[in-house]
């Protein structure tokens, strides 16, 4: 797909702005009822779904040109998808989430780059990860673990930790913790060590294809030389772009990769309702949980399409045959909260927005490397709303949520922790 391709989805937006708050029946508060943090930081209708839209199109058409406000309209967005979710939910049938990455893709192509997003994409190329570190340290947050290395044996279930997750040391006892949990629960499971690279997810959301299709190729011929059955992340980005960007890129269903993707919180669900992992110990806290936006809405399988617009009577637009819809319903929302409900004197009290509705952390779509003031405005945002409930911490399943969480916190002092649903479970058991 091109931009070109996506014209008449453009020209159909009825420039309604719904694109820009959660649906007026789930609305709770004045306070909470954006949905999209951009226009709710820049509060100017250029930074909304529909406003790049109308941006794409007349950039399209030639009625404008590159700039740097346009650059910055075009990159102060966390490509989190809540306007696709807002623009369905009113029954329209543009895909501004599409507009946005097709119109990312020009800017590369065009060489119109953000330098900051250039150092991170320099750092890919050379080191396969968009840490800016070095290759050859990806493997030790696993050190001393006894875990089956895949470049040299198989095993059932590969368990892919991520860039953020493999570089942040802070975060290394998650990753630790998720591997200890599958292997005292029996899995058959083994790590690509320090041969693992990066998803390419968030580089194609900065606008670089290439990288996606690059690393989309290498990535699942090691599974498959690998012999693995089963997918297994505890990071949602890598997630969403093995569920959705992966059968994207060769224009594949989910179901025909020929591997099953679990998030880590998926797979420990299911290995608690199967009897094989028993909390027993209290965790007596009060907490809310954020829902990522790439397990979330950003996670629904992918359906192919291969159709054409149309306008019919009236100059009513359709496509045909009828396109799949994302409505960011079949994201992964219960099981996070299934294993917190499983926890002994563990309290759970939900946000105002939630599930599909969900706030954005602030870190996607290279706003955390490019613009980290924004990355953490939108972050405190979210504390604040966490805040509201009366929680203690707040728990999510990413660990780019939780670096940009914790980032927030530490600047502002604010008192609230920040947990993963799997350091919070492993405290159980």
């Amino acid at each position: 797909m091109a931009l070109q391709d996506l014209k008449m989805n453009m020209e159909y937006c009825s420039r309604c702005s719904l694109c820009k708050w959660i649906p007026m029946l789930e609305i709770k508060s004045w306070r909470y009822a954006y949905s999209c943090p951009s226009i709710a930081r820049y509060n100017l209708h250029a930074y909304s779904g529909g406003g790049r839209g109308i941006a794409a199109l007349s950039l399209l058409v030639g009625r404008s040109s590159y700039s740097d406000e346009l650059l910055d309209v075009i990159y102060k967005c966390q490509m989190c998808g809540a306007c696709d979710v807002m623009c369905h939910e009113a029954m329209e049938l543009v895909e501004p989430l599409d507009t946005m990455r097709e119109l990312r893709i020009k800017c590369v192509e065009d060489g119109q780059f953000i330098p900051a997003h250039t150092t991170v994409i320099d750092g890919l190329r050379k080191e396969d990860n968009m840490m800016q570190k070095l290759k050859a340290d990806r493997g030790k947050w696993s050190e001393g673990l006894d875990v089956k290395d895949l470049t040299k044996e198989k095993a059932e279930v590969v368990y892919h930790a991520g860039c953020r997750y493999c570089f942040d040391e802070e975060l290394w006892p998650i990753a630790r913790a998720g591997l200890t949990l599958l292997k005292n629960a029996g899995v058959d499971v083994g790590i690509m060590g320090k041969e693992e690279a990066c998803c390419g997810g968030r580089a194609y959301e900065i606008g670089y294809m290439g990288e996606l299709t690059k690393y989309c190729e290498h990535t699942t011929e090691q599974f498959r030389t690998a012999g693995v059955k089963t997918v297994v992340t505890p990071c949602s980005d890598c997630y969403s772009t093995f569920k959705n960007l992966y059968p994207m890129a060769l224009g594949k269903a989910t179901e025909e990769m020929g591997f099953e993707v679990l998030h880590i919180t998926e797979y420990l669900d299911r290995l608690i309702k199967e009897g094989k992992l028993k909390p027993k110990s209290e965790v007596p806290l009060h907490v809310t949980y954020h829902d990522p936006c790439h397990l979330g809405r950003l996670g629904e399988p992918y359906t192919p399409w291969k159709g054409e617009w149309k306008k019919g009577a009236g100059q009513i637009a359709y496509t045909e045959p009828q396109k799949p819809i994302r409505h960011g319903v079949d994201g992964i929302y219960e099981p996070p909260r299934d294993i917190l409900k499983s926890i002994p004197g563990l309290m759970l009290t939900e946000m105002e927005r939630i599930r599909h509705y969900s706030w954005c952390c602030g870190s996607g779509g290279g706003v955390k490397e490019a613009y980290p003031d924004f990355a953490l405005w939108t972050a405190n945002e979210r504390i604040e709303e966490a805040k509201a409930t009366g929680a203690e911490a707040i728990v999510t399943a990413c660990p780019w949520c939780e670096r940009n969480f914790k980032d927030a916190i530490a600047e502002s002092g604010e008192r609230i922790k920040v947990y993963d649903v799997v350091e919070l479970f492993q405290q159980a058991i």
